[in-house]
């Protein structure tokens, strides 16, 4: 049986975390860009591969969509903030489409707290961080996106200790590179800490979003290249 996980279901896992880590680790080496490029992008790759091959349905097809958009956001970040803004912005319209499929019951208490929290504190912090004046309206808009991404993630059905928690990292990461933008521009401490947050935040809302849906419609899953 674990040779057979290995077969069926590490591998794309595998070399998503071997992407991400080659990517962390060789950004400080005289490797071109044009090699490192695409190590970059195929770490998230990868995840919407792991995520398409292990579920058939609707919500594992749109989340593996997201995660298309967002290796390409990954790769175009490198070049232009904009451009790579503007394609996570979709993934997370993407995002947010899949997780509106799996809502909760309505939130009460402390739940709705943190998803008021997310929505819209997400943007309110966005809003201050650049020091550019002529950023801070497009990063909020950004924000508003990515903010709904967490606070949809944070309201679904999904476990909040994968799901929400990746989701909550991503705003982090990108809370950290708008803070480059402002009060840590200068420092290094976006440059360190912004890929293995996003990562580890995108990892954990891929495999608990897929792990769920073979939980709940086993008979969906995918029978040939990357299940039993």
């Amino acid at each position: 049986m674990p040779r057979r996980a290995l077969v069926n279901k590490r591998p794309y896992l595998v070399l998503s975390v071997i992407a991400a880590l080659a990517f962390y680790y060789l950004r400080a080496s005289n490797l071109p860009e044009m090699y490192l490029v695409p190590i970059k992008g195929s770490a998230v790759g990868f995840l919407a591969l792991y995520c398409w091959m292990r579920h058939s349905s609707k919500s594992a097809h749109l989340l593996a969509s997201a995660l298309v958009v967002a290796a390409i956001g990954d790769m175009a970040i490198e070049f232009d903030l904009i451009l790579g803004g503007a394609a996570f912005f979709v993934a997370h319209v993407i995002m947010i489409v899949m997780l509106l499929r799996h809502r909760r019951p309505p939130l009460e208490g402390r739940d709705s707290l943190v998803f008021i929290v997310l929505l819209l504190g997400t943007p309110f912090v966005a809003y201050f961080l650049p020091y550019d004046d002529r950023l801070s309206w497009p990063v909020t808009l950004y924000a508003l996106a990515l903010g709904g991404m967490a606070a949809g993630a944070w309201a679904s059905d999904f476990p909040r200790i994968r799901v929400g928690a990746g989701a909550i990292l991503f705003v982090v990461s990108d809370l950290l590179i708008f803070a480059g933008l402002g009060p840590l521009s200068g420092t290094q401490i976006s440059e360190y800490l912004v890929w293995p947050i996003y990562y580890l935040g995108m990892f954990l809302l891929t495999v608990g979003v897929v792990t769920t849906l073979r939980k709940r419609d086993p008979e969906l899953r995918v029978v040939k290249g990357g299940a039993e």
